[in-house]
């Protein structure tokens, strides 16, 4: 193992990113060469990896954002990315990696947070991270019908489309938070990710409003993946805007503002993505969800 070696920060190098890439799209499907061509990959997302000659063998990747909760602003580094090429496991790679970036960060930041999957839950606890239990939130769309309030239009956008591209690039750069209890800012490296690679068929903009929402219905659900402003948010406009008359329930996929009304939260019990955060943050509320669209 003495033979590997540590890079860091090698967006510039062709032969590293490009193995990145590989190990990527092998370990996890996805394939980020869409994200790194359009500009995604910024001084925000910073790799640590070892290299076995010139290939990149092991990963644990660092975004810096910026987190708003409960109105205060907190610095801090999400960890992603972390994978080992088959051929490469047992050596504690990953371990290696995370003690690196533990030790380079720890002190630059107010917090370390991650998600994991559930093979990895009794790793990430060695290193002092905690396990926290996130909610869902939802209201039942009866209660709208209500409110009365004003509808706006809403069209598709493309990031096949360059004028779309550029605006959403420009609404990724200047968002401001969703909710005042729990938000992501500085983030936009990974919100042109999910622009591009997850939910590139699920975006709207409502002009009148100068909101950009990510949502998609599925049989009498609305899901609402994340609400992008730069100026302010009118909830009940931009709900009123997006459901249809068979819709039954909205599922947000964010924290929103309590102040909504019946708005409606439950701790989640089993996840996909389960939080862990070092150290302890005990300003988070009993019910909170970072931004789907903030998950690395």
């Amino acid at each position: 193992m003495s033979d590997y070696q540590l890079i860091c920060d090698y967006k510039h190098i062709e032969k590293y990113k490009e193995g990145f890439i590989i190990l990527v799209k092998s370990i996890f499907g996805i394939d980020f060469s869409a994200w790194v061509e359009q500009g995604g990959w910024n001084d925000k997302y910073i790799c640590y990896s070892f290299i076995d000659g010139d290939h990149v063998i092991a990963n644990a990747s660092i975004n810096k954002m910026t987190i708003i909760l409960n109105q205060k602003e907190y610095k801090a580094i999400q960890i992603g990315t972390v994978m080992t090429h088959p051929n490469y496991r047992m050596q504690g790679l990953s371990r290696k990696l995370i003690d690196h970036i533990i030790d380079k960060y720890e002190h630059e930041c107010d917090f370390i947070y991650l998600f994991a999957n559930d093979s990895a839950l009794d790793f990430y606890p060695k290193f002092g991270f905690q396990r926290m239990q996130e909610s869902s939130f939802s209201i039942n769309a009866v209660h709208l019908s209500s409110q009365p309030s004003k509808t706006y239009s809403v069209r598709p956008l493309s990031i096949n489309n360059s004028v779309d591209f550029t605006l959403l690039k420009k609404f990724a750069e200047e968002k401001i938070p969703v909710s005042s209890i729990l938000s992501v800012i500085n983030n936009e490296h990974q919100l042109l990710f999910y622009f591009i690679l997850t939910f590139h068929d699920s975006f709207y903009y409502i002009e009148e409003a100068d909101v950009v929402v990510i949502f998609k219905h599925e049989d009498h659900q609305l899901h609402i993946f994340d609400i992008i402003s730069t100026t302010g948010i009118d909830i009940d406009a931009i709900l009123n805007s997006i459901i249809t008359p068979e819709t039954e329930t909205i599922h947000f996929y964010f924290t929103p503002d309590y102040s909504i009304d019946h708005l409606e939260a439950e701790l989640i019990s089993q996840s996909e993505d389960t939080l862990f955060v070092r150290p302890f943050l005990k300003e988070l509320p009993k019910h909170f969800m970072f931004p789907i669209t903030s998950h690395a």
